[in-house]
């Protein structure tokens, strides 16, 4: 394997190869090309305690309520959006089903058990758009298992996904820490690289080509279409090193592979995700990735954190707004914000050639409600980190609540993240604007 100081260039032509002396200029121009742009978003379910979750002031001496309180370390390096909102999910009759799967795609949510609909999301545009560029198109991980019961005669499948691939179709969910880790070391989709096994197949194929009848001969070209498409996830997988510009810092994984069985606590669970998600991308392996800390109407159990009782997360979020328990929920909201803000201090201390991971990407943590307890969709909690390749500032409190509802659609926040990501489209969910002041 060469690394990135022995790396030397070729020129190619009629079957030779020539190595070329190291040029120092071409050495320097790699060395200053930018990294790519990455998208990563943490989600909780259920929203935020409203009294506690506000941001005043800029740069270092922003303030920040309570709920927001672990990201104080990273003030200089947050935007905190007030007052998005999805028309959609204020329209609908259903609390939680209705507002939450289409919180990444501004779309109406079917609420006949017969038919699951909502809109594709703004992460799976980018992973159809520019996941070819590397292994994995997109990695979409969560904590709790998909639930296929209904809730309120809807299917709970609209609670366990905010990414989905297709209007009807959430886009595969990985919940174990080993396959994940699988997935990102091997070919792409859990398999381990092995070029062996591929060229005797191919081999055994090419020799039956000239000894089967037409309509075997296009099964057999089909056939032969799918393995070079594996063909081409592995060399694209273990390709290591790029003639010009960026290559990625980490070439092999720098954490052991996780145990095969489930972390048996959530915090465990949740930092070996988190873990996942920084590891993939120093690898370059994708540049969009997705986590659910928690499923929405979450039964996930808080009792480890101190102070909590009658743990339950959608018990203590719907809470009637009684002192106690308004003190647990705000515990919770800032457990999540420290998942939030661990992942953020991760990719702060990557250095990338002079600058650090964070600098070349953004990072949304979010929740589809705003108060939890009320149900109310009427605005999200986003916080989004990170300098997205300069074209973000940072450390600011940006409340759009006031500017009218064209003003301060979610949709044009995804429109702006796009863009941002090399995705330019005329128009997203509900709008064809890009939001003010980001």
């Amino acid at each position: 394997m060469m690394t990135q100081s022995t790396r030397r260039n070729f020129l190619r032509g009629a079957g030779v190869a020539l190595a070329l002396p190291r040029l120092e200029s071409r050495a320097m121009a790699t060395a200053a090309s930018k990294p790519p742009t990455r998208f990563a978003c943490v989600y909780f379910s259920n929203g935020v305690e409203p009294a506690h979750w506000w941001a005043k002031g800029a740069g270092a001496s922003m303030e920040l309520g309570p709920c927001l309180k672990p990201l104080e370390p990273y003030r200089t390096d947050i935007n905190v959006l007030r007052g998005l909102f999805n028309q959609e999910a204020v329209k609908s009759s259903s609390p939680h089903l209705g507002r939450m799967p289409n919180m990444f795609s501004g779309a109406t949510v079917s609420l006949d058990p017969a038919v699951i609909r909502v809109g594709t999301s703004f992460d799976q545009v980018l992973a159809q758009r520019i996941g070819n560029q590397t292994a994995i198109p997109s990695l979409v991980l969560g904590i709790e298992p998909n639930e296929l019961r209904l809730e309120d005669g809807v299917s709970m499948i609209y609670g366990s996904a905010i990414s989905w691939a297709t209007p009807s179709r959430p886009a595969t969910k990985e919940i174990y820490p080993a396959r994940t880790f699988d997935l990102l070391v091997g070919d792409g989709s859990g398999r381990p690289l092995d070029r062996s096994v591929l060229d005797a197949v191919l081999q055994d194929a090419h020799s039956l080509q000239g000894r089967v009848s037409g309509s075997d001969k296009r099964k057999l070209d089909e056939y032969l279409d799918s393995i070079r498409s594996i063909e081409t996830r592995i060399e694209r997988a273990s390709k290591q090193e790029r003639i010009e510009g960026w290559r990625p810092m980490l070439e092999k994984p720098n954490m052991p592979r996780p145990k095969n069985e489930m972390p048996q606590n959530v915090p465990d669970h949740m930092k070996l995700m988190l873990d996942l998600v920084v590891l993939a991308f120093q690898m370059d392996r994708t540049r969009i990735a997705t986590l659910m800390l928690n499923n929405d109407l979450s039964q996930m159990n808080f009792g480890f954190i101190d102070g909590v009782t009658g743990a339950l997360h959608l018990d203590l979020t719907h809470n009637g707004k009684a002192a106690a328990a308004e003190a647990m929920y705000l515990r919770t909201n800032q457990y999540h914000y420290e998942q939030f803000a661990y992942l953020i201090k991760r990719f702060k201390e990557i250095d990338e050639g002079g600058h650090s991971m964070l600098d070349s990407s953004m990072l949304l943590g979010c929740s589809n409600l705003f108060d939890g307890d009320a149900h109310g969709a009427d605005q999200m909690p986003f916080v989004l980190a990170g300098g997205g390749n300069g074209s973000m500032k940072t450390g600011r409190a940006l409340d759009y609540l006031n500017k009218g509802d064209d003003n301060r659609r979610a949709c044009s926040f995804y429109l702006s993240l796009m863009d941002r990501m090399g995705v330019q489209l005329e128009r997203f969910g509900d709008t064809d604007r890009r939001l003010a002041e980001l």
